[in-house]
């Protein structure tokens, strides 16, 4: 039997999770957090045996959770299928090892000469889209004060999914900001880190001032927060981000690259490209490739 460990699936199951064997991609943990610890669940639903993926970087968990379940009398096997654990828990791990959240280039569009255009692939943001589903997998969207005031804000469109948080960055704004898109209800769903004080609208909105106005800084706060992965948006409105981006492959501060290569030649009025993340060119690593709607889209790692 097949179970999401977690403590609402287990209660869920009930007798029928006595003498079954679990299959975890992480560690259960053995503190309390939001939900009590799954390792006493996993004991007092009596469960047979354990499988688990991955040990748990996290130094409140590491290697506990397993030592507890065993000295319960329940068989735990440890390491099946590592490579593909370590991939599905990437982001967990990049801030429990960093304190900082996993950050992913998105929403980047190139035509056939080499020109960034502002515009996604057709369905690319539709149910069933690459941005849809990065959306619904990623905890929070980082666009720029320009793109929050001018469009609509990004969304993932998956039946259920859980919007992200948007984190709006303001530089040079001045003292108020206007969010078109949000009405205090939604409020709670934006933050806004800016360089100066300033008002936002609607109310309700947090706003947090920072003493440095750049990537890592950004990303050790979202991670403060309990965020553990963000897309950094960079469709419509790029240069808005240009200067937080600048060094970030010198300063390891984006994990992942995600692009589309539209088939259009677009004419240009002059040079386009992304001119930032550092002062030498580097290679991406496991590279990935996938033909979506009659655009490719490519990712890869830092």
């Amino acid at each position: 039997m097949w179970l999401r460990v977690q403590v609402f699936a287990l209660r869920d199951a009930g007798d029928l999770a006595e003498n079954a064997t679990a299959y975890v991609s992480l560690e259960p943990c053995n503190h309390y957090g939001r939900t009590p610890p799954c390792t006493e669940a996993l004991i007092k639903a009596k469960v047979k045996e354990v499988v688990v993926g991955m040990t748990d970087p996290n130094p409140m968990v590491a290697s506990k959770g397993i030592e507890k379940l065993r000295n319960a009398g329940i068989d735990v096997r440890v390491g099946v299928e590592e490579a593909l654990c370590l991939r599905l828990n990437e982001a967990y791990i990049h801030r429990m090892l960093t304190g900082k959240a996993f950050a992913t280039l998105s929403r980047t569009t190139l035509s056939m000469n080499g020109i960034v255009i502002n515009q996604i692939g057709s369905g690319a943001d539709q149910p069933g889209g690459y941005y849809s589903q990065l959306a619904k997998e990623y905890d929070g969207v980082i666009i720029s004060s320009d793109m929050a005031k001018a469009t609509t804000l990004p969304i993932s469109r998956e039946a259920g999914a859980k919007q992200p948080l948007y984190i709006i960055i303001a530089q040079e704004e001045g003292s108020k900001l206007h969010i078109p898109f949000l009405d205090e209800e939604s409020a709670s769903s934006a933050i806004v880190l800016a360089d100066s004080p300033v008002t936002v609208e609607p109310s309700g909105v947090s706003v947090s001032v920072l003493d440095q106005m750049n990537l890592e800084s950004v990303l050790q706060l979202l991670a403060d927060r309990g965020l553990c992965s963000v897309l950094v948006d960079f469709i419509d409105d790029g240069a808005g981000l240009v200067s937080l981006l600048k060094n970030f492959q010198e300063d390891k501060l984006v994990q992942k690259v995600v692009v589309e290569l539209s088939p259009v030649w677009m004419v240009s009025p002059g040079l386009s490209d992304l001119a930032f993340g550092g002062s030498q060119s580097f290679p991406l690593k496991n590279v990935e490739h996938k033909e979506v709607n009659r655009t490719l889209l490519l990712e890869g790692y830092l």
